[in-house]
């Protein structure tokens, strides 16, 4: 597949537009909230700390256990409630990746498990799994393992990076790995080092459904109106 194939308003509703920078301000959310709207992207992600926030016909998306995962589960349960109940329509946690790398799936399926129970059924649950730092200390078993554990604790989605980690983000390697690993009912979002149309296009190919894009406009001017 190639950006030929694929029209700007198509990828456009995949896009989770992303700010996550620490030092990101009130007035810098807001204008993200304005340029979502303005490229019909789907969904914008904050952080939770952001909220509440009026995103208009985009979805509201915040993360939680951000982005060490190194928090208890029932401290994401609870960040990820709180962001629920103060208007967020879908929720990125991050797993504990120690974890998964030292192949304790159960406790990242409890993990999984209990922020999808703190935020019911309707929420949508992205779980980010940090696929370039399992595929470099744990390999394609792992990656498989913990993308179908997630989907079986009732992730919406999973999800390849948080973008912070140093082993690096999204690559098509892992995103078909993690298509095959899960349902067909479960989606795969790609984020992390995502910076232009080709590699936009690579990821959709591989089985990517959503894209998680802090670059969002230039991404989505190399499709064809």
């Amino acid at each position: 597949m190639t950006t030929t194939d694929l029209r700007r308003s198509d990828v456009a509703a995949l896009v989770d537009h992303t700010l996550l920078k620490p030092e990101a301000t009130r007035a810098d959310a807001e204008a993200t909230v304005a340029e979502a709207a303005e490229l019909g992207v789907y969904a914008v992600c904050l952080s939770p700390s952001m909220l509440p926030i009026d995103t208009g016909a985009q979805k509201t998306c915040v993360v939680a256990g951000f982005p060490s995962g190194k928090h208890h589960s029932l401290v994401k349960a609870a960040e990820a409630r709180l962001a629920v109940d103060t208007g967020a329509d879908e929720v990125d946690m991050v797993i504990d990746v120690g974890a998964a790398v030292s192949g304790a799936f159960d406790e990242v399926f409890a993990d999984v498990l209990t922020v999808r129970e703190a935020i019911g059924p309707d929420a949508v649950l992205k779980v980010i799994v940090e696929s370039a730092a399992l595929l470099e200390l744990a390999g394609d078993d792992t990656l498989r393992e913990v993308c179908l554990r997630a989907a079986t604790a009732g992730a919406s989605l999973v999800k390849t990076s948080t973008g912070f980690h140093p082993a690096g983000g999204a690559s098509v390697r892992a995103v078909q790995i993690m298509r095959e690993a899960v349902p067909a009912t479960v989606g795969v979002k790609a984020s992390g080092g995502i910076r232009d149309a080709r590699f936009a296009a690579e990821l959709i190919a591989a089985g990517a459904t959503r894209l998680g894009l802090s670059g969002s406009r230039a991404v989505l001017d190399g499709f064809p109106d």
